[in-house]
């Protein structure tokens, strides 16, 4: 699709990911034990020959841009490319970037010089496959100014979305930005008979943050309206001139914008049947190369879980977790329903014997440790007989050294967690 460009819109602060925001942007938070989660816009990009492409970013954002540096590189006989536009201060606007049709407004000058018809704009913080070129298709056939991607849910969910109002020839006529009242609930109530699916009580049609402009109709509407988000204000704005169609997605798709969302659906990879499928040949997720070499793993009972390259794991027991690479798991340590993201490095013997000498915890997860329901951050040190349970049950509380969050514990990044501590 050589007349297509993708704007991957690169999230705010991320707050409800922190503290795994704390030191990398949203998109740049592991996922899937070896992946970012912007790999999988990226992907989609790359799957249906999409091969213009621009990351908008914002807030701490070198990690992500090593990440694509380093993982996509095209090469110079083609006109694709992927180009990182991080927000910037100007001589006529000093703001950063206010919403996500702002992010893209500040960005317009570059959209125009694009010789291209259409403008796909993605999120970088959700999880999902997606056929753009159905999409662009569905897009063409009805000469559509804006079409959405949506997808059905319960009445019960449709206050945590925008919530769209159709016609039978899904038009979209009205746009309801997170409805709660039950008079609004009705109003935008949708027989399936307008969806053509199968499922009782998907009647309310959720948008996804996923959308395809014209690239005049895009830069027409952000050049006269001053409005900050697409959802809660361009759009809307946009029905009563603009032909604003949906595109029904029934496939999996999660916004994974929360710690409990992010959490469960990392388990949910070493399922045997994941509702998404990291396995899947014909539309693999792409990442940097890394080189490691295969794990190593001695006398351990491991159930239900995912382990990525480079691991060293030593007599076990991990039951429904998620390690990443470079993980080292030292003896008698009991995982359940964690998620290690690994670490950036190995440590040598000099380091380690520095760590001795400084009493300091090595690089992963000591001796007979018990951790459960947690995320481990990258390099964490984790020294021996810790016990990460929360068994107080608490479910919000921030120390310095571990955040509780929706009754996760969350180790963040570098944190040290000294011998015998308990959680």
């Amino acid at each position: 699709m050589k007349n297509v460009l993708a704007v991957i819109l690169g999230g705010g602060r991320g707050t409800r990911l922190y503290p795994l925001t704390k030191f990398r942007a949203k998109p740049a938070v592991p996922i899937g034990g070896k992946f970012r989660l912007i790999d999988i816009p990226i992907s989609n990009c790359l799957h249906w020959n999409i091969r213009k492409i621009m990351v908008l970013t914002q807030f701490n954002t070198a990690s992500l841009h090593r990440h694509i540096s380093q993982s996509y590189r095209f090469d110079g006989f083609s006109d694709g490319f992927l180009q990182i536009l991080a927000a910037q201060q100007t001589i006529e606007d000093s703001n950063w970037y206010q919403g996500t049709a702002d992010a893209v407004r500040k960005n317009l000058h570059y959209i125009k010089h694009q010789k291209v018809e259409h403008v796909v704009v993605l999120s970088g913080d959700q999880l999902y496959r997606i056929n753009l070129l159905d999409f662009m298709n569905y897009h063409k056939e009805k000469n559509a100014d804006i079409t959405i991607a949506v997808k059905p849910v319960l009445r019960e969910q449709a206050g945590d979305f925008g919530i769209l109002q159709i016609n039978d020839h899904l038009r979209i006529v009205k746009f309801v930005e997170k409805p709660k009242e039950n008079a609004q609930l009705d109003e935008l109530f949708t027989p399936n008979t307008y969806l053509d699916i199968k499922e009782n009580n998907l009647n309310y049609i959720a948008s996804m943050g996923i959308y395809i402009f014209k690239k005049d109709v895009l830069i027409d509407l952000l050049e006269h309206n001053v409005k900050e988000d697409f959802g809660r204000e361009v759009i809307p704005d946009a029905l009563a001139e603009s032909q604003v169609f949906a595109y029904v997605f029934t496939d999996y798709w999660e916004d994974i914008g929360t710690i409990k969302a992010f959490f469960e659906a990392n388990l949910d990879f070493a399922n045997p049947i994941p509702h998404f499928d990291f396995y899947n040949e014909n539309t693999p997720i792409f990442t940097r190369k890394r080189f490691l070499p295969g794990s190593k793993i001695e006398h351990c009972d491991v159930h239900y879980s995912l382990i990525s390259d480079g691991s060293i794991i030593e007599g076990s027991k991990l039951s429904n977790t998620i390690i990443g690479t470079r993980s080292l798991i030292r003896a008698n340590t009991y995982l359940e329903r964690v998620v290690m993201m690994g670490a950036d490095f190995y440590e040598s013997l000099e380091e380690k014997a520095e760590n001795t000498k400084r009493r300091r915890c090595h690089v992963g997860v000591g001796q007979n440790c018990n951790i459960r329901n947690a995320i481990l951050d990258k390099n964490v040190r984790i020294g021996d007989q810790v016990r990460i349970l929360n068994e107080k049950g608490l479910m919000n509380f921030s120390h310095d050294r571990y955040n509780i969050v929706d009754g996760i514990t969350v180790i963040p990044k570098d944190m040290e967690i000294p011998d015998g501590f308990v959680i």
